[in-house]
């Protein structure tokens, strides 16, 4: 496996984590009925449970690229010192990201956003030249 390959794996194990902290969070701010139920009226959150869900929903949206990133590069036999260094990079933000976020602090959080769409961005990029 890949050095970027298993970032990826991690990027993926975050995302759980990330899923398990929006549940705790919100399913404590509804009732039983609501947690358990069809959820046919929108339920609306505040606070650090949709700080949490608006995090997870980002990295739903960021993680597909970081995806084509680390198989494009895997595939295309161009692993390396720096696609190693990006992929990390872009964990490393992303990691950070969710307890910025979660705490409502800015400008940090869109920081650390830009640093893991960068990181993913010069991955895509490198594989390309």
């Amino acid at each position: 496996m890949t050095a970027e390959l298993f970032v990826l794996t991690l990027a993926a194990l975050l995302q759980v984590a990330q899923m398990t902290a929006y549940s705790v969070a919100a399913n404590a701010q509804v009732d039983l009925g609501t947690a358990l139920g069809p959820r046919d009226t929108p339920v609306t959150l505040a606070g650090t449970a949709a700080r949490l869900q608006r995090a997870m929903n980002n990295h739903f949206e960021g993680l597909p690229l970081f995806a084509i990133a680390c198989i494009v590069t895997t595939l295309s036999n161009q692993s390396g010192a720096f696609s190693t260094a990006c992929a990390w990079t872009y964990l490393a933000a992303r990691t950070a990201y969710v307890p910025a976020y979660a705490l409502g602090l800015s400008p940090w959080r869109s920081v650390l956003w830009m640093i893991g769409f960068g990181a993913t961005t010069a991955m895509l990029i490198a594989a390309l030249i």
